[in-house]
């Protein structure tokens, strides 16, 4: 008999595919026009969207990603194609019983999630792990999408299973302190430290979406396994975009008003992102580092993503693994 065919999709949110201006357009035409993304109507931020951002905001978007890219793609692909090996290599052995297959997507752009979908052949199960430790519907809740709507034109539908979030893993928690004290060893111990989170517009907040309150829980864990004082660290969300008032507090105004008040060492982390990318090398790293010692800060340092650490591939592999496991005794 053949052994069952087993997917893995591990799935990130995507980058252009190169830092160019037409590149850059073309994907965040696709992003921003995700209705999961923006919530004003679609046919009043279209308009806007074609007639004043795309337009526009390619262009500094593209000299950003140039700062940061690498030698063959952007950090977040580079790291997803690691992060893919490093768990394939991990799994396979250990369940000799499946024809078992760990791949890349990405929700925009290329490979998306969708091109992914349609050419897989008929499966067993299918494992989807959304590379977002914190569960948001502007980030997690698209990759659902997407599959919701390839289950619809499936007539031989594999058994699914998702990992909605893991932002309280005890792993998860783990990895993000070892990676703090492993900086720390190297670099000395700040007076401030900073867990910076992605950061979503109020009014999806106040609508439902779990993600501040799941953003507050990790960076709480956190700060008890590092053993902090109420005094010595504090969390802030980041990258807002528009008008509208976003989760508070602010990131940058937080960097500045501790600028002003002549904290002389921060150490910033961005525990909601599984790789570095655009908003943690160049936004994180670069722009607030600036903004920080500008307003009369002090010694600012960037305490990279989990990325491929170790730990964090450990962790990745037994969100998995969890699955399999369970998948092995219902085949048996």
């Amino acid at each position: 008999m053949s052994k069952p065919k087993v997917t893995v999709v591990l799935a990130n949110l995507g980058t252009p595919d190169a830092p160019s201006v037409s590149a850059v357009r073309h994907f965040l035409k696709e992003f921003l026009s995700d209705t999961r993304v923006i919530e004003i109507p679609k046919f009043l931020w279209q308009i806007i969207l074609r007639g004043f951002i795309l337009p526009f905001r390619p262009k500094r978007v593209a000299h950003a990603y140039q700062s940061i890219w690498g030698e063959n793609a952007s950090p977040m692909r580079e790291i997803l194609l690691a992060q893919v090996d490093a768990v394939k290599t991990q799994l396979l052995p250990q369940y000799p019983e499946f024809e078992l297959n760990v791949v890349p997507a990405m929700t925009y752009g290329t490979t998306g999630l969708k091109d992914l979908l349609a050419t897989l052949p008929p499966q067993e199960h299918l494992v989807l792990l959304p590379l977002f430790p914190q569960y948001s519907a502007t980030s997690t809740a698209p990759q659902y999408d997407i599959l919701a709507d390839w289950v619809k034109t499936q007539r031989h539908l594999p058994g699914l299973t998702i990992v909605r979030d893991y932002h309280q893993h005890p792993l998860y928690i783990q990895a993000l302190a070892q990676s703090v004290r492993e900086f720390q060893q190297q670099h000395g111990v700040p007076e401030k430290l900073l867990m910076s989170f992605h950061g979503i517009p109020q009014p999806y907040a106040d609508k439902g979406d779990p993600y501040p309150e799941q953003c507050r829980r990790t960076a709480q864990l956190l700060a008890d396994a590092l053993g902090l004082s109420a005094q010595q660290w504090a969390i802030s969300f980041q990258s807002r975009f528009g008008k509208q008032e976003w989760v508070k507090p602010y990131t940058d105004a937080l960097l500045e008003e501790w600028g002003a008040q002549g904290v002389q060492s921060v150490q910033v982390l961005s525990p909601a992102f599984s790789a570095d990318c655009l908003e943690t090398l160049e936004e994180l790293a670069m722009q607030n580092a600036e903004l920080f010692q500008h307003a009369g800060g002090g010694k600012y340092a960037y305490i990279p993503a989990l990325n491929t650490m170790p730990m964090h591939l450990h962790l990745l592999e037994q969100l998995v693994a969890a699955h399999l496991n369970a998948l092995k005794l219902t085949l048996k």
